[in-house]
Order: C-alpha cells, then sequence, then structure tokens
C-alpha cells in the first residue's frame, strides 16, 4: 500500500490522466456529460485525498478519505460509461479504468484502517 506523499502524488497524475482523456473525448452531448462528470470526480478524488493530509482530526481525515473514495469509484463509473457507449477504444481507456480501482480499493483500505485506529 502506498504512503500519503505516494498517494498524493498517484491521485494528482490520477487526475491529470483523466483530464487528457476527456479532452480527447468527442464533442457530443455524451462526450461532454461524461467527460464533465469525470473530470469532476477525478479531481475530487485528488483534491479530497489532499485535504485528508492536512485534516486536523481523525473525524475530518475519515471524512475527506470517504470523499475521495467515493469520487475514485464514481470517476470508475463514468469511464465503463465511455467504454460501453464506445466514445473511446477500450485500450485507451482501461488502464486509467484499472487505476481507479487500484485507488477505490487503496482508499477503502485505508479508511477502514483508520476507522480501527479511531477507537
Amino acid at each position: 500500500m502506498a504512503k500519503g506523499g505516494d498517494m498524493k502524488d498517484r491521485t494528482w497524475k490520477f487526475a491529470l490522466r483523466c483530464i487528457k482523456l476527456c479532452k480527447s473525448l468527442p464533442n457530443t452531448y455524451e462526450g461532454r456529460h461524461f467527460g464533465g462528470q469525470l473530470l469532476r470526480s477525478s479531481t475530487s478524488v485528488a483534491a479530497n485525498y489532499r485535504a485528508s493530509q492536512l485534516s486536523q482530526s481523525k473525524k475530518t481525515f475519515i471524512a475527506k478519505l470517504s470523499i475521495a473514495l467515493e469520487e475514485s469509484d464514481e470517476s470508475a463509473l463514468w469511464m465503463e460509461f465511455i467504454i460501453a457507449d464506445n466514445l473511446l477504444e477500450e485500450e485507451k481507456v482501461k488502464p486509467l479504468l484499472d487505476e481507479a480501482n487500484e485507488i477505490t480499493n487503496i482508499l477503502a483500505k485505508s479508511r477502514i484502517t483508520a476507522r480501527k485506529n479511531k477507537k
């Protein structure tokens, strides 16, 4: 599992890769909608993970981590829609979708650990 600084960098790079993916979506209603949603959720992963690292309490840390977790899972959802609607070739999206799923799993485990350590 990645350390705090590693995850800060990883979530930032994830968001940047999603931004680039969104720029390559077609200028259709679906492309704009899915792209906008992915842009918001993926950048929120990075922003909320970063905020969690500056939390002044365990409760705030868990809350920010939970938001990052939800947003990483939502990012995966929008990429699944992009693939299902054939807006981009699956080979172009799949590595980023895999990264979203890995980040989601890491954040879920981190939240479980944080909740255990809170008690």
